[in-house]
């Protein structure tokens, strides 16, 4: 195909192009803070990961409590000023965390001198509180950009807004790839205070040219400017209601007329008393989860939810237990590579399937092809060279060396050094050794058969086409079956779902951390799919009823998703 000077200047002076561009800046210094912070609290409290648990646990309790009363903060507020706000808060937060961290490197001893040690430990409060308002601020710009944005800046074209999301998505897949190497590189040939340097530099830049290209997309897309409130939303619903059998199919044109934000005004502003307020965040919470379940979309987002609960990803407890397997850190690196590649093909499938089949049929076969591909996970548990063995106590070997009062057994490191073991028979990573830790050194193990572990890393690695395939199918849901005045706290409610199933996973690993247990978790995880996968099951035969099952033409018009009740646009045929 044969592009023009002038269409490409066009393409690349766009609102789309303008939003991708803005959407890889911030994702690229996301995904290098969330790998480097890691990193800084492990080297601060001297190895250990009690830090970056810590923090961990405060992001995904923070975004579950306060999903909902972020969401009804972006509802409620005009578009330019929730992403401005969000975006310069995210930023300026982790620039303030960058500089804090530099400090501490830099006057580490002295710090921990200063009234007993205390000052260090505010210090250490005060980075995990700061950066947690980083990513409370980003999850608001998210739902802004993500869900809100990008369905005005597509208008009332759905493959357009189909489209879009795959691109971000793509754009999310490389990312999250590459800026953990870029980071990874400078602070291994430099050192942790030049890694933090760098990052609160890059995103000083990134907040200037971001707030750049959100101004120019709001300049170019007029509608963002307007905005529905939630009394003119359901007075406007009910008028569409009965003007929707005098419309002609031809003029496929949007039912919610927008209209400025700023120009609602109240009939009667009411003295709010000092309780009033304080209750005010209950309330949004308890309306927030409530409107939830509400929505026509509720099946579909649940689905979407429990699959956060699994150990079947590439996060630190799967790599973890790779080492226990005999994988090295160079094909780890490569199966995520592959991984990586594998997400995009499922955003290139969904945009394919949504065109051939309608967006809820693609939730279907998205699926199916991921439970399919999760077989081969289950099926590696019986494998030779799964350490599957229940008789094995989670924490035996923990519990009866701490009864006993003795300590850890340590293992010569190259530099003759001790090291402490892992009780439960993780590999020494210090040293990339892959021998489990309670083996004599002297003796020559015997080789892990790779079958199980390969079967495991092939369903996990294969399961990604359909894994984002089904996201984004759910993402378009919410975005096109949301009402525009509730659709940040829906979204907000959403993420909240999201990290509790994520810490739920978490509690599952703490509870059974050994190798030996591992297996178990993976049923577990397959199963939680398995349910996620039936409630969206659930969800398209409501919504498609006898024509579930139907076979849908590419040139039918329109595919029978539009039944569905609460939709805000209408096909053109």
């Amino acid at each position: 195909m044969h592009f023009s000077p002038r269409a490409l200047v066009g393409y690349f002076t766009s609102a789309k192009f303008l939003l991708y561009l803005g959407h890889a800046l911030s994702t690229w210094g996301d995904r290098m803070w969330h790998f480097a912070v890691s990193v800084f609290l492990v080297e601060l409290y001297g190895n250990s990961l009690l830090l970056t648990a810590v923090y961990g646990l405060v992001v995904a309790g923070s975004v579950l409590l306060l999903g909902a009363i972020i969401g009804d903060w972006v509802d409620k507020n005009s578009r330019l000023k929730v992403a401005q706000t969000s975006l310069v808060v995210q930023n300026a937060s982790v620039i303030l965390c960058g500089i804090i961290l530099m400090i501490i490197f830099l006057f580490k001893t002295q710090l921990l001198t200063l009234y007993h040690g205390w000052l260090l430990t505010m210090c250490y409060i005060l980075v995990i509180t700061i950066a947690n308002i980083a990513n409370l601020a980003s999850t608001a710009t998210a739902i802004t950009i993500q869900r809100d944005w990008i369905v005005v800046v597509a208008g009332e074209d759905r493959s357009k807004l189909a489209d879009m999301n795959a691109t971000i998505r793509r754009i999310d897949q490389l990312t999250n790839i590459l800026a953990p190497m870029a980071v990874g590189q400078i602070m291994t040939f430099g050192s942790p205070m030049i890694g933090c340097g760098f990052i609160s530099g890059w995103n000083l830049m990134s907040m200037c040219v971001e707030y750049l290209l959100l101004w120019k997309v709001y300049q170019k897309t007029p509608t963002l400017a307007l905005k529905c409130s939630k009394v003119e939303e359901s007075e406007l619903k009910q008028l569409n209601v009965k003007k929707e059998n005098d419309m002609k199919p031809a003029e496929g044109v949007q039912l919610i007329v927008e209209k400025d934000v700023t120009g609602f005004e109240p009939q009667q502003e009411k003295e709010v008393g000092c309780a009033a307020r304080i209750a005010e965040p209950f309330i949004t919470f308890r309306d927030g989860w409530v409107a939830y379940y509400n929505q026509p979309v509720f099946l579909a987002g649940m689905g979407l939810a429990f699959l956060y609960m699994t150990v079947l990803g590439f996060d630190c407890i799967t790599t973890g237990y790779a080492y226990t397997q005999g994988l090295s850190g160079s094909v780890l690196s490569l199966l995520m590579g592959a991984s990586a590649i594998t997400g995009i093909m499922g955003t290139v499938a969904f945009t394919w399937l949504r065109r051939k089949c309608g967006l809820i049929r693609t939730g279907l076969i998205s699926g199916i092809a991921q439970f399919s591909c999760l077989v081969l996970c289950a099926i590696s548990v019986f494998m030779p060279g799964s350490p599957l063995d229940l008789t094995v106590s989670p924490f035996a070997d923990i519990s009866a060396r701490l009864f006993e009062n003795e300590p850890l057994p340590t293992i010569a490191s190259p530099g003759g050094e001790p090291e402490v073991a892992f009780a439960t028979g993780m590999p020494n990573l210090l040293n990339g050794s892959a021998t489990p830790a309670n083996t004599d050194p002297e003796m020559s193990p015997e080789p892990v058969p790779l079958i199980s572990v390969s079967l495991l890393f092939a369903g996990v690695i294969a399961a990604r086409v359909g894994l984002w395939s089904f996201d984004l199918t759910v993402t378009q849901l919410l975005q096109e079956n949301v009402a525009e005045s509730e659709r940040g706290i829906i979204n907000g409610v959403q993420n909240s779902m999201n990290y509790l199933l994520d810490l739920l996973h978490f509690i599952m690993v703490i509870l059974a951390p050994n190798p030996e247990a591992f297996g178990l978790l993976v049923l577990i995880s397959v199963s939680f799919v398995a349910m996620g996968h039936i409630m969206y099951f659930r969800f398209a035969q409501k919504s498609l009823g006898k024509q579930l099952f139907a076979c849908c033409t590419p040139d039918s018009g329109a595919v029978s998703d539009s039944s569905l009740p609460g939709f805000y646009f209408r096909y053109r045929p």
